[in-house]
């Protein structure tokens, strides 16, 4: 959960009954948005990796760089609303967009066994829908809330209190359903959780479409969130607002692309938008000393964001990974998905939310500061890693941890989250001067968009267990009698044309006739027959002749392979056949460690613990500015 979708603790009070309406119609809009969301993300990099066929490293990044234009779009998404659209329209538009964006990777996931070129376009399409769709919707549904009641009224609180929870019973339900009925082992299945995410949009969006008019309405009866009444400039045609609609989510899709495919620039380009900002604000001669004095304090504490949600977005890519192959999820008579953890977080905000609202109404003038809060919620994100890298410290390879680890450590992660969470939105609103009070709102949301795509950055540095680099699609091989032609086997990444790959060769020792193993003609002359159900014991180092020998002993039970090396014998590689595409499987023999800064992620005990010490020096330099923050955003001169 984002810092805008978590009880806060002023908001969490007892409600007063009467309240109106429309406040539920826009609960169940958010919760069914929410589902739709969550539910795609909680899948989105098993899909990837698993179906797709990326590496982890990519699909990382791709998923950083997908989060950070979602934080994005919605300065965009907002001033439009405010300015041409109104936030009805805006809502029904990015509801539908979002609901298309999901349509498109339902059809994705039908196709990439049999047409992975288009299933790749459709994929990056449907991306681009979802962040586009997402722009108009997130900043305009929350913002009708208060608009429901007079100014003033004492419900307002509780009403946020209420949409709040709506929006964590959609996180939670969404990576739920879309677990149980899209990761569920098989690849194909996949599909399904995506069109369960579409159906969830489309109720919201029906949903809103046919109450609004009825309910959603401010204290006069009048209709909230109509188009604005005076508009600048001439009326725009419909026809030009919808080619401008399609044009927003092309370039959406484009950027996304270009990001992942081409160039990574987003995250210099948010770099650069931030100091612009900052320049520009710090330069400004009508600017007090007072108000700039408050104005770096929304800077620093927007760094600091930086390190929290950086951390703590983990759980949508490699705290994925490490609950899809390193936790001990079979319970005996039931296999916990891999995504269900990720509905753990909105579990646990609904339950400790009203905890820490009773702990800072008992602390009463103890209370800590907002930069306290905030400190205190990385020290805890910092505890929460430290308990999963204490589980899996001097672990062995192979060996599964129990979930508790994973459990334990999301509890400390959402109580980091209801300390730091309730200081964002409120903290910039009331320390930005008026007229700069949009321009460092988007300070605040190019923060948050950076800690995503930091997020996917630090994902990638996520280490291979068993020494398996990548996996690749293939096209069929045609075999001729002793010869499968190389040259058919190729794809953007990596070209075997380059690996000398070029004898096959029927071993004599194969069981039956379909059984193919492959040598390089350089590197590896031996004839090699390996079980295709131990695939994965396949060694990460240079094969000696005893080890030879003993897989030729192991026979082969199901399936054809065809095995080889390249020339320096610095990888192996392996080619499973079946009705479908080949699949290339990739196994480092020499994996170069990944590193951070200088340091070296030997093992997930190294990778952990980066987190731990990364939010750790966080919290600790924030403590130790608290005071001077805390006197800076009170000051008069």
């Amino acid at each position: 959960m984002d810092q805008s979708e978590i009880l806060k603790p002023e908001q969490v009070d007892i409600a007063e009954k009467g309240h109106p309406k429309g406040l539920y119609v826009l609960f169940a809009t958010e919760m069914w948005e929410r589902f739709n969301y969550y539910g795609m993300r909680a899948v989105l990099v098993l899909f990837m990796t698993k179906a797709l066929l990326f590496d982890k490293a990519f699909a990382s990044n791709l998923y950083g760089s997908y989060t950070g234009l979602v934080y994005l779009t919605p300065l965009i998404g907002g001033f439009i609303a405010d300015r041409y659209w109104g936030n009805r329209r805006s809502i029904v538009t990015g509801g539908i967009l979002m609901a298309l964006g999901e349509l498109i990777m339902f059809g994705c996931a039908s196709i990439y066994q049999t047409a992975p070129d288009i299933s790749t376009f459709l994929f990056f399409t449907g991306l681009g829908f979802m962040i586009s769709g997402n722009g108009f919707f997130k900043p305009n549904i929350s913002s009708m809330v208060g608009q429901l009641y007079p100014q003033g009224d004492r419900r307002i609180d509780a009403a946020y209190t209420i949409f709040y929870m709506g929006i964590n019973v959609g996180g939670a339900l969404g990576p739920f359903i879309c677990g149980y009925f899209g990761d569920t082992g098989n690849p194909a299945d996949f599909k399904w959780a995506f069109l369960s995410a579409a159906i969830a949009m489309s109720l919201g969006v029906v949903l809103f479409v046919k109450l609004r008019d009825k309910y959603v309405r401010d204290p006069k009866g009048d209709l909230l969130g109509l188009t604005p009444e005076k508009l600048p400039g001439k009326k725009v045609s419909p026809v030009f607002v919808y080619l401008g609609l399609f044009a927003f989510s092309a370039l959406c899709v484009g950027m996304l692309y270009i990001d992942a495919k081409i160039v990574s620039y987003l995250s210099y380009l948010l770099l650069i938008a931030v100091v612009g900002i900052a320049v520009m604000i710090f330069t400004d001669k009508t600017l007090t000393k007072v108000e700039k004095k408050k104005i770096s304090v929304i800077f620093i504490i927007s760094f600091f964001v930086l390190f929290f949600w950086s951390a703590f977005e983990q759980a949508g890519a490699s705290l994925t990974f490490f609950a899809e192959e390193q936790t001990r999820r079979d319970l005996g008579f039931f296999t916990v998905p891999a995504s269900w953890f990720q509905s753990l977080n909105s579990i646990f905000v609904v339950a400790f939310a009203p905890v820490f609202a009773w702990l800072w109404i008992k602390l009463g003038r103890r209370e800590p500061s907002a930069p306290t809060k905030m400190a205190l919620g990385l020290f805890l994100l910092a505890l929460g890693y430290l308990v999963i890298a204490t589980g899996v410290k001097d672990v062995g390879a192979g060996i599964k941890v129990s979930m508790i680890y994973l459990i334990g450590m999301y509890a400390f992660h959402t109580w980091g989250v209801l300390c730091l969470s309730p200081i964002g939105l409120s903290l910039v609103n009331k320390l930005s001067p008026l007229k700069l009070s949009s321009l460092l709102m988007a300070v605040w949301f190019l923060a948050n968009a950076g800690a995503n795509v930091l997020a996917g950055k630090l994902s990638s540095k996520y280490p291979e267990e068993e020494s398996k680099t990548a996996e690749y699609i293939v096209p069929g091989l045609m075999v001729n009698e002793t010869t499968v032609n190389w040259q058919a086997v190729s794809n953007d990444r990596k070209n075997i044309q380059q690996w000398n790959l070029n004898t096959v060769k029927k071993s004599s020792l194969s069981e039956r006739a379909d059984s193919l193993v492959a040598v390089s003609n350089i590197a590896a002359p031996q004839e090699i027959k390996i079980d295709t159900n131990k695939i994965n014991r396949v060694s990460p180092k240079i094969l000696s002749r005893e080890e030879l020998e003993k897989l030729l002993k192991t026979g082969e039970k199901e399936g054809k392979f065809l095995l080889a090396t390249n020339d320096k014998q610095t990888e192996l590689y392996v080619l499973k056949g079946g009705n479908g595409p080949e699949t290339l499987e990739v196994y480092n023999l020499h994996p170069e460690k990944p590193t951070f800064l200088g340091y070296t992620i030997k093992n997930l005990y190294d990778f952990f613990m980066l987190f731990v010490v990364m939010s750790g020096i966080a919290s600790l330099i924030l403590f130790f500015l608290t005071k001077w923050l805390q006197k800076t955003m009170n000051a008069t001169t």
